[in-house]
């Protein structure tokens, strides 16, 4: 058997993943389809790349000396492919985190017509991987600000922050604190709470502001798979949940944290993937649609219009600031005339 270009990216992920079962998960290959690859591989080398134990594998010497290179062909040959795809394809593929709006989609069209935009949703660490082997041209993935836990970006890939978005408080429209303007953490002691799964990109989150809580392990009523369903949790439970204000749902309450938190949302590529008129386009395609979605959330739009130098990379798409709005005797800022009637 020769080695092929597949055989490069098996050996790769078994060497990152360390066992053959999250390794088949991560190809979609059932486990025994993947182990005997694997004994054809080391085969064709000449050698055991890996020693199984009931802990996982773990690399040989002659592992040690081969899977680097492996690893190198492997990149390479991505690299070539998003080359070749940049040059020849006119297609944009952009991957996005959660669930992707149509409007999304003919907005980028919109912006880009001289290009076919193609979307795909998809886990945030997939995305990046996505990037980095050339099926994607590029991704939009979230990336919580001061938080634990939160997974490096390969250095190779280039990026640029769209947005820096606040996470806030989603209640039930009818719950007490879904009248106030802020929330500070006291508030937060006595609600029951919907949270993301473990391994979602939104958990580390939750653990992270839990940790700071003098009672750092709520009452968790149900662990979702994802914003729409945490929102349909709050909505029909009467739970508590974090979220990002483009993250929630008309049908529940949206209240900013006194001490928020904050994610950015960045666009990462492959550097020399996209010509840079094509990027300028794609960035400000993107920024302009983030501030026309925000607008639907008329609670969230009063607030960044009333702060703009909280998000200074969509300076060129907000309104100038009104006048701020008068504080109560509790300190918490009162909302305006549109706030008091859309209260989402």
């Amino acid at each position: 058997m020769h080695l092929e270009i597949r055989h490069a990216r098996v050996v790769t992920t078994l060497a990152e993943a360390g066992s053959i079962s999250k390794a088949a998960a991560k190809l979609s290959l059932p486990q025994p389809s993947l182990t005997a690859q694997l004994r054809r591989i080391e085969k064709a080398v000449g050698g055991d790349l890996f020693v199984r134990s009931a802990f996982g594998i773990t690399p040989t010497p002659l592992g040690e000396r081969l899977i680097p290179m492996l690893a190198d062909l492997a990149t390479r040959a991505d690299a070539v492919v998003a080359e070749a795809s940049s040059l020849s394809s006119g297609i944009l593929r952009i991957g996005n985190a959660e669930w992707t709006p149509v409007t999304l989609r003919r907005a980028l069209q919109s912006s880009l017509p001289s290009v076919e935009v193609q979307t795909v949703t998809l886990d945030p660490a997939l995305g990046v991987d996505a990037v980095s082997r050339g099926e994607l041209t590029a991704a939009l993935v979230p990336s919580p600000e001061a938080v634990d836990g939160v997974r490096e970006l390969d250095p190779s890939l280039a990026k640029e922050i769209i947005v820096r978005e606040p996470i806030w408080l989603a209640l039930p429209r009818d719950h007490a604190l879904a009248r106030r303007t802020t929330v500070s953490r006291r508030h937060m002691l006595s609600l029951s709470w919907v949270h993301h799964v473990p391994g979602h990109w939104f958990h580390v989150v939750e653990e992270h502001l839990f940790r700071k809580l003098d009672h750092p392990t709520p009452e968790v009523m149900h662990y979702a798979g994802g914003h729409a369903e945490a929102m349909s949790w709050v909505r029909d439970a009467g739970a508590a949940a974090l979220a990002t204000p483009t993250g929630s749902t008309s049908d529940v309450s949206l209240v900013a944290m006194t001490e928020p938190l904050r994610s950015r949302l960045l666009l990462v590529w492959r550097p020399g993937s996209i010509h840079p008129n094509t990027l300028r386009q794609l960035i400000d395609a993107l920024r302009r649609y983030y501030c026309e979605y925000a607008r639907t959330i008329p609670r969230y739009w009063n607030w960044m219009t009333e702060r703009p130098t909280d998000f200074p990379e969509l300076a060129a798409f907000l309104p100038r600031p009104s006048r701020w709005w008068p504080r109560d005797s509790a300190g918490d800022q009162q909302p305006g005339p549109a706030s008091r009637t859309a209260a989402t």
